[in-house]
C-alpha cells in the first residue's frame, strides 16, 4: 500500500549530522528507491512503471537530461530519477476537497516538502479575487479567464509566457507559436536560471550554444574534467558513463569546492562487481575555491602555450580566430594570483598539466558551479580557449560538454523558448503560420520579475516549473508575483509557486510524463531532445491521476483557439487531435527536424546536428571558432566572510523536495544547514552544532537575511561555505547576475554568519 501524505510539517530544523559517503550508489540506493518508491505508488505500480523508464518504448525520465545509452539495461533509472517518477505516479491525490480544507493562507504557511508531498491535482482549480481559498473551475471557464484578462492588456508585452525544461517539444513549440502569434517574445524559461551563461559563452565562440559531444565520446576520451558539478546527486546516470571511460583507460579530474561521493567511488547497481567493489572514478580531485575556475584554466592555457610542441598549430590556423590575443593575455596569467584566485597549490596545478598534456582527446564537462557567478561567461570561454589549443572540438572523444538538469531544457530552446529569438526562426514562422512575429526581443526571468515588480507586466503564465521558489530574491519575487492581476500554472503536483498568487490565480492539472495521452486520433507520443542533443521519443502507459486532465498541448491548443479567435490561421484543434501534425511543422520550421515523424520512429531517436562536432564548421560572425581574451576575475572576500553556494540535497531535485535527507553529505532530516570548513568555522568561532543566520552583502548595501542554519563541520574549500537552495534564494539580489547572461549569481555569494535570531 501506499503512504499517505504528512497531515502536518515535519521539523526542518533538527538535523542529524554523520560523517559523509565516500561512494554512492551501491545497496543503500537500492533500498531507498524501493521505499521511496513503494510509499508513492504502491508495490505493483513500481515495478510496472520503472521497468518502462528510459526505454525505447517507455518514457523519457523526467528527473534529469542525461543520455540514453545504446544498449539500455532493464532498471535504467537512478535512484533520484526513481524519486521523480515515484512522486509524479504517486497514488496521492490534490482534489476539491483538499482545498476546501485548506485556504491560502494555510498552505502559504506550509514548507515545498510538504506541499509536494500531497500528490497529484485532479481538476482545475480557480482563486477569485479577494478569496482565500481555490475553488473548482471548468477548463471553458478558466481559459474564458485567462483570455478575458489577456485582453484587457494594454500590450500583449503586457504578458509573460514562463516554460519549465520538462515541457516536451510539441508542447514547447506550440506554446512559443501561441505567445508570438499573440505578439510578444516574452519566453522567460528555466535556462535563464542555470545553462544561459552556457549558451552565451559557446554561441559566441563555437556558433552553437549547445555541447559538442554525444554519449559515445566520454568512451573514447583520454581525459575528462568534471568542473562544478555534482553528477552523484544531479544526473547519477552519468557516473555509469564515467564508469565505462574509466574501463576505457580515460583519466577523471574533478573540480569542486565540495569532495562528492559518486566522483570519489561509483558503485554500480546493475552489476554484481560494481555492487560489491565499485569503482573509483576520480584521478585528481582539485578543492577549488568557488569563482576561481577562470583564473584556473587561464594558467593551463599560459602552461600549455609555454610547452614545446602542444599547441594544435594547424587546427589553429585553418579553423580559428583571435589566436595572438587571446595568446598574449595568456601568457601575462600570474602563478601568484592564480594560487590565491584557486585555492589550489602548484603541485596540483603541474600534475593536472601533466595529464593534460598526456591527453589526445579532452572532454570538459560543467553544470551551474560554473554557470552561475558574476564571471561565468568568460570562464567558460576560458574552457573553450582551453579546448580549442590543443584541437579538442569536433575530434571524436573530446569537446565541450555543459550538462544540462531538465530532462527537456536544451530542447524548449531548440523549439523557439527564448526571448531575443533569431531572425531566421521569426522569419520561418511567419513563413509557415502567415503571421507577422514580434521582433523586440522580451524579458528573460530576472527583467520579468522587474516587470512585475514595477507594473510593466499583469498576466504571468507557467508552463510547469516552481517559478517562485526557483527565482532569487524570494522576497521581491514573491511582492512582484502578486502584484499580478492573474497567475496561471499548468502543473501536475502542488508547489509554493499555487500559494503566491496575483489578485486572481488558476492552477492547471496536466498529464505526466508517465501518463497515456489520449486523443481524437488516437494514443499520442511526445518528444523530448536530451543534453547532448539527441532527440527521441517518450511514451506514458499509466492512467491518468484524474479525467479531469489536459495534455500540455492540449491546454496550449485550447487557450489559442479561445485567446486568439477566429483572426488565427493556425490549425489548433487539429494540432491538439493528433500530435503528428505539430511534428509536420517542426520540420518545416526547424532546421535538422527534416522527416521529424518518420526518423522519431526509430527506436533509439536520432542526432541533431552540431556543425563544430560534424563538419568542424563553425557558425560565428567570424566562421571561425574564436578564441578570447577578457581579464580574470575571481570572488574577494573580505575578512570575518565566507563565499556561499546554492545547492542541492541528494533528497530534491531543483525544488522539489523528495525528502529531508542528504544521504551522501551525512545529513539526515533537516535542510537548514550550512556546510562550513572546520578551519574557517574556528576562525570565526563558529562551533559544529551552533545555529547562524546567514546575512548576505552586495554592492546594493542592503543585507538579506536566511534565518535559523545549523552550523555543520565539513571539508569544504576554505573560505568557502555551502548551504540548500531554495532556502538560500532569498540571499541572492534580483540584480546580482552573470554579465552577458543575465543568470543569478547564486554560487558565489559573500556572507558572514551571526549567532541565530530565531529561537
Amino acid at each position: 500500500m501506499a503512504s499517505k501524505p504528512p497531515k502536518s510539517d515535519p521539523v526542518q530544523d533538527t538535523p542529524q549530522i554523520a560523517e559523509p559517503k565516500r561512494a554512492a550508489a551501491g545497496l543503500p540506493a537500492i533500498g531507498h528507491t524501493l521505499r521511496i518508491a513503494q510509499q508513492q505508488m504502491g508495490v505493483k505500480r513500481t515495478a510496472l512503471t520503472l521497468l518502462r523508464v528510459n526505454q525505447k518504448d517507455g518514457f523519457d525520465c523526467p528527473g534529469c537530461a542525461w543520455p540514453e545509452p545504446e544498449h539500455r539495461h532493464t532498471a535504467e533509472f537512478c535512484e533520484n530519477g526513481a524519486k521523480a517518477v515515484a512522486e509524479e505516479a504517486t497514488l496521492r491525490r490534490v482534489t476539491p476537497d483538499f482545498f476546501a480544507a485548506h485556504p491560502v493562507t494555510d498552505l502559504h504557511g506550509r514548507s515545498g516538502y510538504w506541499l509536494g508531498q500531497q500528490g497529484r491535482l485532479t481538476h482545475p482549480m480557480y482563486l477569485p479575487e479577494g478569496a482565500d481559498r481555490y475553488e473548482p473551475v471548468s477548463w471553458e471557464r478558466a481559459f474564458d479567464i485567462v483570455a478575458e484578462e489577456l485582453a484587457a492588456l494594454g500590450s500583449p508585452d503586457e504578458a509573460l509566457f514562463y516554460t519549465s525544461g520538462r515541457t516536451s517539444n510539441e508542447a514547447a513549440f506550440l506554446y512559443q507559436l501561441f505567445a508570438r502569434e499573440l505578439g510578444t517574445n516574452n519566453l522567460p524559461d528555466c535556462s535563464n536560471m542555470c545553462h544561459e551563461s552556457s549558451g552565451s559563452a559557446l554561441s559566441e565562440t563555437i556558433g552553437i550554444g549547445k555541447g559538442s559531444v554525444l554519449l559515445e565520446d566520454l568512451y573514447k576520451a583520454d581525459l575528462i574534467i568534471v568542473a562544478g558539478q555534482n553528477p552523484g546527486t544531479n544526473h547519477p546516470r552519468m557516473l555509469s558513463a564515467l564508469e565505462k571511460a574509466k574501463a576505457n583507460g580515460a583519466k577523471i579530474i574533478s573540480v569542486n569546492p565540495l569532495p562528492e561521493a559518486g566522483l570519489e567511488r561509483f558503485k554500480n547497481p546493475q552489476t554484481p562487481q560494481g555492487m560489491i567493489k565499485g569503482a573509483a572514478l576520480t584521478d585528481l580531485f582539485l578543492q577549488i575555491r568557488l569563482g576561481g575556475d577562470q583564473a584556473l584554466f587561464r594558467l593551463l592555457n599560459k602552461l600549455i602555450l609555454e610547452t614545446d610542441g602542444a599547441v594544435d598549430e594547424d587546427f589553429i590556423a585553418e579553423h580559428t580566430h583571435g589566436y595572438e590575443e587571446f595568446a598574449a593575455t595568456a601568457r601575462a596569467a600570474d602563478w601568484d594570483e592564480t594560487l590565491t584566485a584557486t585555492g589550489l597549490t602548484r603541485e596540483k596545478i603541474d600534475e593536472t598539466l601533466r595529464l593534460v598534456l598526456s591527453s589526445r582527446r579532452t572532454i570538459v564537462c560543467w553544470a551551474m558551479g560554473l554557470t552561475q557567478h558574476k564571471h561565468s561567461v568568460p570562464t567558460i570561454r576560458e574552457v573553450v580557449n582551453f579546448l580549442l589549443l590543443r584541437g579538442n572540438i569536433g575530434r571524436p572523444g573530446a569537446g565541450v560538454c555543459p550538462v544540462r538538469g531538465h530532462s527537456n531544457v536544451q530542447g524548449d530552446r531548440t523549439m523557439g523558448i527564448f526571448e531575443r529569438p533569431a531572425p531566421a526562426f521569426l522569419d520561418a514562422l511567419e513563413k509557415e503560420f502567415g503571421f507577422t512575429p514580434p521582433r523586440e526581443h522580451g524579458y528573460d526571468v530576472v527583467r520579468a520579475i522587474r516587470a512585475l515588480r514595477d507594473g510593466d507586466a499583469k498576466v504571468f503564465f507557467a508552463m510547469g516549473g516552481n517559478f517562485v521558489s526557483a527565482s532569487p530574491d524570494t522576497e521581491v519575487t514573491e511582492a512582484a508575483m502578486r502584484r499580478a492581476r492573474l497567475t496561471v500554472h499548468v502543473s501536475t503536483k502542488l508547489n509554493r509557486s499555487h500559494v503566491v498568487t496575483g489578485a486572481r490565480a488558476l492552477i492547471l492539472p496536466t498529464l505526466g510524463r508517465t501518463e497515456r495521452d489520449l486523443q481524437d486520433s488516437g494514443e499520442q507520443f511526445v518528444t523530448v531532445e536530451d543534453s547532448m542533443g539527441m532527440v527521441h521519443a517518450s511514451r506514458g502507459r499509466l492512467e491518468p491521476a484524474s479525467e479531469h486532465l489536459l495534455s500540455e498541448p492540449a491546454i496550449v491548443c485550447r487557450l489559442a483557439r479561445r485567446a486568439l479567435g477566429e483572426a488565427s490561421r493556425t490549425p489548433w484543434e487539429e494540432f491538439e487531435k493528433d500530435y503528428a501534425t505539430i511534428r509536420d511543422r517542426i520540420a518545416r520550421v526547424i532546421p535538422g527536424f527534416d522527416d521529424f515523424n518518420a526518423r522519431v520512429a526509430d527506436p533509439a531517436g536520432f542526432a541533431l546536428p552540431h556543425a563544430p562536432r560534424d563538419e568542424r564548421r563553425f557558425p560565428t560572425a567570424t566562421g571561425k571558432a574564436n578564441f578570447t581574451a577578457a581579464p580574470v576575475e575571481y570572488p574577494k572576500l573580505p575578512e570575518g566572510r565566507l563565499l556561499l553556494q546554492t545547492l542541492r540535497s541528494h533528497d530534491q531535485y531543483n525544488t522539489t523536495i523528495y525528502g529531508l535527507d542528504d544521504r551522501y553529505r551525512g545529513i539526515k532530516n533537516g535542510r537548514r544547514v550550512v556546510l562550513v570548513n572546520p578551519e574557517d568555522a574556528r576562525a570565526l568561532n563558529v562551533t559544529d552544532g551552533s545555529y547562524v543566520d546567514l546575512v548576505s552583502e552586495w554592492q546594493d548595501g542592503i543585507e538579506r537575511r536566511a534565518a535559523g542554519f545549523r552550523v555543520v563541520h565539513y571539508p569544504t574549500a576554505l573560505g568557502c561555505a555551502a548551504a540548500y537552495y531554495p532556502e538560500t534564494n532569498v540571499l541572492v539580489p534580483l540584480d546580482a547576475t552573470a554579465d552577458t547572461s543575465n543568470t543569478p549569481a547564486s554560487k558565489s555569494v559573500v556572507v558572514r554568519l551571526e549567532q541565530s535570531t530565531t529561537d
